[in-house]
């Protein structure tokens, strides 16, 4: 007689983890190629409501004095406020997200940051970068501190300028950097040979270690390839220093207490304009 063993009962053994989704693919996908994504994480009309949001906010931006940094030739970064967008909560709340930082930055981590890339018809190739310098955490203790998620607003099509990353490059050493975030052209080939170019969808989302060697390519179209950036830290890391996060006091009321535990941030009365405070020299200068 064959005897069946029951499905054992689902244990969740990480409480900070949706558990649909499992734990060391995502710990192992960000140690190893530092790079990791969810496809269909939203519905295509909520990336399409983003998109009208962020195209509103962009041009806003650019008639404001440093309300937009250049990142090379037709291409901008734009810091904004949680509350500009219909979608804040729907993104620091998703399941994954979650789940993605708290296995990686631990259940205190903090977001710090929330703004948009536009590569616009016309950007070049952006030098091979980091986000910013790798601290001792990453280089002697060997763990990631940070993490950056991304989430487009359109169809990446291979002529847009997709964001492109050189997969394990996170715990390369920067002794010879500029800047600490520039390799030198000689390690140039290395991130040829390894670099990998992302077409994702709208409602897709990704999150990658900001120090993964990585650059935005030549948009080559006559389209604008827009992407939200959240960036989240773990306690301690410090990125907070580099933006100015603001709620309003009547739209931070409103917000859960699980999400307030997760913010670095100031509640003002009215938003103030936010003058960009990360900007990326390298980027400033020009292109590759």
């Amino acid at each position: 007689m064959t005897v069946h063993n029951p499905t054992p009962p689902q244990i969740n053994a990480t409480p900070y983890a949706a558990p649909e989704y499992d734990v060391p693919t995502i710990m192992g996908a960000l140690y190893g190629d530092g790079i990791i994504g969810l496809k269909g994480a939203f519905p295509r009309e909520w990336a399409a409501r983003l998109g009208e949001e962020l195209a509103v906010l962009y041009q806003q931006a650019l008639a404001r004095p440093g309300g937009a940094v250049g990142r090379g030739t037709n291409r901008h970064y734009v810091e904004i406020h949680p509350e500009d967008i219909s979608g804040f909560y729907d993104l620091v709340t998703h399941p994954w997200v979650q789940t993605v930082c708290a296995s990686v930055l631990g259940p205190n981590y903090k977001i710090v940051e929330i703004g948009f890339d536009v590569p616009n018809p016309g950007a070049k190739d952006q030098p091979w970068h980091r986000d910013f310098r790798a601290g001792d955490e990453t280089l002697v203790d060997r763990r990631l501190n940070s993490l950056a998620f991304n989430l487009t607003t359109v169809d990446v099509e291979a002529d847009m300028g997709p964001f492109e990353i050189a997969p394990g490059t996170q715990w390369d050493d920067p002794s010879e950097y500029d800047h600490g975030m520039f390799p030198p052209v000689s390690l140039f080939p290395r991130y040829h040979a390894l670099a990998q170019r992302k077409l994702p969808k709208m409602g897709d989302i990704s999150v990658r270690s900001a120090l993964t060697i990585h650059r935005g390519t030549a948009n080559v179209s006559n389209k604008p390839r827009p992407v939200l950036v959240l960036g989240v830290d773990a306690p301690g890391a410090g990125h907070d220093e580099f933006h100015d996060l603001q709620f309003t006091r009547g739209y931070y009321e409103r917000l859960p207490q699980e999400v307030k535990n997760h913010l670095i941030c100031r509640v003002v009365d009215e938003l103030e304009p936010i003058v960009q405070g990360h900007t990326i020299e390298g980027l400033m200068m020009g292109d590759a």
